[in-house]
């Protein structure tokens, strides 16, 4: 069983950049964010793979939020910029233990582990 931990999150107003992180208590293959806002379902944000950093992004993001990964640390971080109010949600890092690949890497049920979750708000 693999444990994850996040940190960060919070408040900041629009067009305000925050940083999430995500520690894994052991090793594991494809590491994602996924967000869920009040009504609505849990969608993906990004991922990135172990072995070669691959990184795959939601196309709604348009290039603000940027995935990494620090093996060495099992940890995997979200930088976020260009803050929206439409960003506002629950932000929860993921874990797979096995291989993914494109669309794979961002359907919620195909990830092993979850972390309890944090909170963003932006604020208009």
């Amino acid at each position: 069983q693999v444990r994850l931990v996040e940190s960060g999150g919070g408040l900041v107003q629009t067009g305000g950049s925050l940083g999430l992180s995500c520690a894994a208590s052991g090793r594991t293959y494809a590491m994602a964010w996924f967000r869920q806002a009040p009504g609505n379902e849990r969608e993906f944000v990004a991922a990135v793979t172990r072995t070669d950093g691959t990184t795959y992004y939601a196309d709604f993001l348009k290039g603000r939020f940027t995935i990494s990964r620090e093996n060495a640390k099992n940890t995997v971080y979200l930088q976020m910029n260009a803050l929206k109010p439409e960003d506002t949600a629950v932000y929860y890092c993921a874990a797979r233990a096995n291989y993914c690949s494109g669309s794979g890497c961002s359907v919620p049920n195909l990830f092993n582990y979850w972390g309890q979750g944090t909170q963003v708000t932006v604020s208009s």
